[in-house]
């Protein structure tokens, strides 16, 4: 058996990492497996203008969408002509268009997508937040600077309905409640849809001695730290704002902040706490160092699936806190390994810190968790079922 996995990048962002790491699971298990990204920039900027235009220059919600109105043939590539089954990630961002699916349909050739978002089965958007309207047919889409009826997302919509409906595509969820949400839109309802994790290299994320830790990014040993990472830590949807109203009320516990990612150095002035930014860490080694040197890592998304970084965080015995949203509350089990704030609120999200920082006993609870549902072997297994089918 012979698989390509598909991805717009190869190391470049959440789904890209599970990918990548799903490829080196899969090989580790003797499957023939090669991973396809994109070559071409051009798509790219192409419909980053077009949606621009659309939206009258507007640059807000810019990277919140995708309409897939061009990208790159991959069929024509013998690694895809020579692949049984074909496992779609994320293939937005000029990767693969409406057209280049569709080619893809037509070949015959098994195929399996992961749900690192919603985008499959709504209009244009990567996550629909409160709106309802994937559920029946996209329109009046609030992303958009001057939403209609036969807007972008309208057309979106139509053009996926038309491609999914002849296609035979098991949809694969990452979390649970993407798994179950998949199934309420009408371009995914009727469809085989499975949930399969994320997998983590459990031989690179694992506990390790917190001092040794420590030394190794000059943290403090004596501190109570509580550690933040995002690709673009001012990434509106990764919740930072939440987790700086939250401190305002943690100021007796003297904690220390520690923040890894782009932009992490302009945060000083959110908090009254001594802050350490460490920049984005590239190397998977030591970003496992900096969660074993903290006490607990909280991540105040507002939307997310499932979060390789909570999941990398457990993996080292560190504790997680984070919102009711997405698939959050599936992986941190509340006040056994973690704790799971009201969503939004942010003195339950204080009150998470709090508790994780008074039961260092839920590390280990944490990294036996973690151990047991991202393990390569098993999620590898899980999707080599999957393509058997």
């Amino acid at each position: 058996m012979r698989v390509l996995i598909v991805n717009t990048t190869e190391r470049t962002g959440g789904a890209a990492i599970a990918a990548y790491r799903l490829t080196q699971a899969l090989k580790a298990e003797g499957v023939d497996v090669t991973m396809a990204t994109r070559r071409r920039k051009l798509p790219f900027y192409w419909e980053r203008l077009c949606i621009l235009l659309a939206n009258r220059l507007s640059k807000k919600n810019l990277w919140q969408v995708d309409i897939a109105n061009c990208g790159e043939d991959i069929t024509r590539r013998p690694e895809f002509q020579q692949a049984d089954v074909i496992h779609l990630h994320w293939v937005n961002q000029g990767f693969l268009s409406t057209n280049d699916l569709k080619r893809i349909v037509q070949s015959g050739k098994r195929i399996v997508w992961t749900l690192h978002d919603q985008w499959p089965y709504t209009g244009i958007c990567h996550y629909a937040d409160n709106c309802d309207r994937y559920l029946h047919h996209c329109h009046f889409c609030p992303l958009l600077k001057a939403p209609r009826h036969h807007d972008l997302s309208y057309q979106l919509f139509r053009k996926k309905w038309a491609l999914w409906r002849k296609a035979h595509i098991t949809f694969v969820g990452c979390s649970q409640w993407i798994t179950e949400d998949a199934q309420f839109s009408p371009l995914t309802r009727g469809s085989r849809i499975v949930h399969i994790p994320n997998a983590i290299p459990t031989d690179i994320f694992h506990p390790m001695d917190k001092q040794e830790a420590r030394k190794m990014f000059n943290l403090p040993q004596d501190a109570r730290i509580v550690l933040f990472s995002s690709q673009k830590v001012t990434d509106e949807r990764k919740g930072l704002r939440f987790l700086a109203e939250a401190c305002k009320s943690l100021r007796r516990e003297k904690i220390t902040l520690v923040v890894a990612g782009n932009a992490s150095k302009e945060l000083q002035s959110l908090f009254s706490q001594p802050l350490h930014s460490v920049g984005y860490i590239s190397d998977e080694r030591r970003m496992a160092a900096l969660y074993a040197a903290a006490d607990v890592f909280v991540t105040p998304s507002q939307q997310d699936n499932l979060p390789n970084t909570i999941a990398e965080a457990m993996s080292c015995g560190t504790p997680c806190v984070g919102f009711r949203v997405g698939g959050i509350p599936e992986m941190i089990h509340h006040t056994q390994d973690g704790y799971v704030a009201h969503y939004l609120n942010t003195p339950d999200l204080a009150e998470g810190i709090r508790y994780v920082l008074a039961h260092p006993e839920l590390r280990e609870a944490a990294a036996k968790y973690a151990r047991e549902t991202y393990n390569e072997h098993r999620v590898a297994r899980l999707y080599i079922e999957e393509y058997s089918k």
